[in-house]
This record gives structure tokens, sequence and C-alpha cells, in this order.
């Protein structure tokens, strides 16, 4: 990543040191993800559709601890890798938009809420911003290379509020509540990351 572009990384001293923890990162550019992966201080764990474990990409990306989600249905697999990353301490990325789009956090699926209330784990909002090209309808997807982008990390807050770490109610009202709780706590770090970098 950092040969290919010219990532700048603001607050990565957020990100937990140790313990499990959820990056809840935008998604708008193919990049994202492994730019993350290229910046964060700590490996990170994505679910990643499993139509892009084909060919040699298969044992590079599970190789690197990335975990095959089934996104046409409920992936049960999928779900207890994921938790299990959490239980061993480890960092699990997630797109909570659950697709490429806007990157705005404006429709977030229940996943997320789900494994941050299940595992008890924290979310630290991370915004990705210039991993698009918006002068080129061809490789709009992916930016010009050397290009600049910034990955910044916001403060790491529970799901639940006053769950303490340990897991909270997974009623469906419990989730819903959750979900409105991250988006609004998303909303507000996008909003700060793009008044920090003039994005």
């Amino acid at each position: 990543m950092y040969g290919l572009w010219r990532p700048r990384v603001l607050g990565a001293w957020r990100v937990p040191s140790a313990g499990p923890v959820i990056l809840a990162v935008n998604h708008s550019g193919a990049i994202d993800g492994p730019m993350l992966m290229g910046t964060a201080p700590r490996p990170v764990h994505f679910l990643i559709k499993k139509e892009a474990f084909v060919g040699p990409l298969d044992p590079f990306l599970r190789g690197i601890g990335q975990l095959r989600v089934d996104r046409s249905t409920v992936d049960r697999k999928a779900i207890t890798d994921a938790l299990g990353v959490l239980q061993r301490g480890g960092v699990l990325g997630i797109f909570p938009e659950g697709t490429r789009g806007t990157g705005d956090f404006a429709s977030l699926r229940a996943g997320l809420a789900y494994f941050a209330v299940r595992s008890g784990a924290p979310v630290v909002p991370v915004a990705v911003l210039g991993g698009t090209d918006r002068h080129s309808r061809l490789t709009r997807a992916v930016p010009p290379l050397r290009g600049r982008i910034d990955v910044v990390f916001g403060d790491a807050f529970e799901a639940q509020e006053g769950a303490g770490g340990g897991g909270g109610r997974r009623t469906r009202k419990a989730l819903d509540e959750a979900t409105v709780r991250i988006q609004e706590r998303l909303t507000a770090h996008l909003a700060e990351a793009r008044r920090l970098t003039g994005r």
C-alpha cells in the first residue's frame, strides 16, 4: 500500500493495543480493505465475499487470516469464524454498509451490531478518504497511483451503553438500538475525519 499510494494515517494510537476490537470502515473504493490491512497498527481479519477466494488469491487471503463469507445466505461458519477472532483477542474488520457504495455510513446492516453486542468488543470507527478516483469513470473504484489516501481512526466506543465490554443483551430491540448508536458514532467520525483532512 505504501509503495503504490501515499497513505496518511491519523489516530492509529486510538486502536486498543491488546484485546478484541472491531474496526468499522466506510467502503467506497476497491482498495479500502487492503489499505486498512496495510496501515492498521494490528493485524486485521476481514469478512470477504467468497467470490474473491479464487485462484492464487485463495491461499493468499487465507494465509493472511481473512475470512470467507457467502453473502447470499446466513453463513454460520463465517459468523463463528468472526466471533472466534474476537474471542482470541484479535481485530475484526467490518464494512457495516455490507458492500461498496457511497461510503457515508447512511445504510448500516445489523451485522456489526451483532458482533459488537455478542462479543462485547469495542468498536473503532475508521474513515478511508481519497480511495476512489472521482475523475475517471473507468477506474472510479481505484485511486490514481501515488495518490494520497487518508486513513483516520476514531475513538473506541461500546455498541451498547453500559455493557462494559462483557457483551450485552441480544434481543432484536437491543440490536436495533445498538445499530442506531453505532451509525450515529460512525457518521460523526466521518464528518470529523473530513474536517481534519479537508476532504
